[in-house]
């Protein structure tokens, strides 16, 4: 076992929308992008950080708690096998998340090793943002890619994730080329990501990739709101309503047409 350590902020239990079958999803700490959406704000910074109680008034309050905790590989290793029953009956395993899990290279790394040495499916959800050479060291150790492909166009990218898309879909497309297992997932967020230059754009490029075996679709909604106030964060979209239903199906049929595979919800 290596003597790696990383920090997390969660290890949820019983997913069911992490990847096939039932999962176990370790949550890293750390995101190098800061997109206006983002459901997990708790994950972008690296270190552990105060956040307010659900009742308190900010991360300052006194009954504030810390989100982030250093862990090793063998302790995250022992919360996965705890549920490799429920994998073996029902096709699931282990789910690494964030955050940005290509943040902690050397610690994700070691996680993914140790579950393959016990025969554990191995599924990352990522952004994609990372050096070349991470992904390259991974690629043989992933059963499952999660892939958050957001704005196409590189300038809008920026300004609503913080950085730009280049190393995302370059990264992309080696993970495509090396017969790597994909499912996008692509956040619909009113405004910014449904426009339809942007859904072209994303259905033109995972057709030709060939090894996207379907989109997750995944429409915006407003839960981490609280999370915001808790962090003392400032929330950009606090105002936004979620997509109607009616938009979420116009948006599934815009890709079904095109030849693609939706799903709705991860």
């Amino acid at each position: 076992m290596s003597p790696a350590t990383g920090t997390i902020f969660r290890i949820k239990k019983y997913a069911l929308h992490d990847g096939p079958g039932i999962r176990t999803t370790v949550f890293l700490k750390g995101c190098p992008l800061s997109c206006w959406w983002c459901h997990n704000p708790e994950g972008q910074n690296r270190q552990p950080e105060p956040m307010a109680a659900k009742n308190g008034a900010g991360p300052s309050a006194a009954d504030a708690e810390t989100i982030g905790r250093r862990v090793t590989v063998a302790e995250v290793v022992r919360e996965i096998e705890k549920d490799l029953v429920f994998y073996d009956s029902s096709g699931g395993g282990s789910t690494f998340s964030g955050g940005e899990p290509l943040s902690q290279p050397a610690f994700l790394h070691a996680l993914l090793q140790a579950c393959r040495e016990r025969e554990i499916h191995t599924a990352v959800d990522t952004s994609g943002y990372a050096p070349v050479e991470t992904l390259a060291a991974l690629l043989g150790l992933v059963d499952l890619w999660l892939f958050d492909l957001k704005i196409l166009d590189e300038s809008a990218h920026r300004r609503h994730t913080g950085v730009s898309n280049r190393p995302i879909l370059r990264n992309l497309r080696q993970i495509a080329a090396g017969s790597g297992k994909v499912v996008i997932r692509f956040a619909l967020v009113p405004g910014i990501t449904d426009d339809n230059d942007n859904l072209e754009q994303l259905a033109r490029l995972v057709r030709s990739l060939g090894t996207v075996s379907r989109i997750d679709l995944l429409p915006y909604h407003a839960a981490a709101a609280g999370k915001y106030r808790r962090l003392g964060k400032e929330n950009k979209l606090r105002v936004l309503k979620p997509p109607t239903a009616r938009r979420v199906a116009a948006v599934e049929n815009f890709l079904t047409s095109r030849g693609l595979q939706v799903q709705v919800g991860g």
